[in-house]
């Protein structure tokens, strides 16, 4: 069996001007994640997580014209401070959804003086369904929710 991955990934790479401990907390605290998730205009309403292997991974994205985007998904891996897995795939419970998108993976490296190597993929069943979260803006998204990720690490 082949590794399908790199056609079906789409990645992002940053070195960040933090420790990776806040990093992590940022994405596993729900109020800090309603800050930073989702490129403005668009924003997190909702974040109901349970921060485990099996544990719920939900969120609720709003847009500026009234679009209410749910996220139900599950936690595949967690190490703390180090990497989150995280799916759609599966609801709690591991109840199957009916159409799984991504695989989520967040990766962070400790580098000298504070600073973390920031890997985000998003791993597709398809190589349409990488196209077309590519289409919608992955980079563009991910990179800006990235920088507002930034911006409120030098704030905590």
């Amino acid at each position: 069996m082949t590794n399908r991955a790199p056609g079906h990934e789409l990645k992002l790479v940053r070195e960040i001007d933090a420790p990776r401990e806040k990093i992590f907390k940022a994405w596993t605290t729900p109020e800090l994640m309603k800050q930073w998730f989702c490129p403005l205009p668009w924003k997190v309403t909702e974040a109901d997580l349970d921060v485990r292997a099996g544990g719920r991974c939900n969120n609720t994205m709003e847009g500026p014209d009234g679009e209410v985007i749910p996220n139900q998904g599950v936690y595949l891996e967690v190490i703390e401070n180090e990497k989150l897995v995280f799916t759609d795939a599966f609801t709690e419970g591991w109840v199957p959804t009916e159409k799984p998108f991504m695989v989520g993976v967040v990766l962070l490296e400790e580098l000298p003086g504070g600073r973390t190597r920031y890997t985000a993929k998003a791993l597709h069943w398809t190589e349409d369904d990488r196209k077309a979260h590519e289409d919608m803006g992955f980079h563009e998204g991910w990179g800006a929710a990235t920088d507002q990720l930034v911006a409120l690490l030098a704030r905590m």
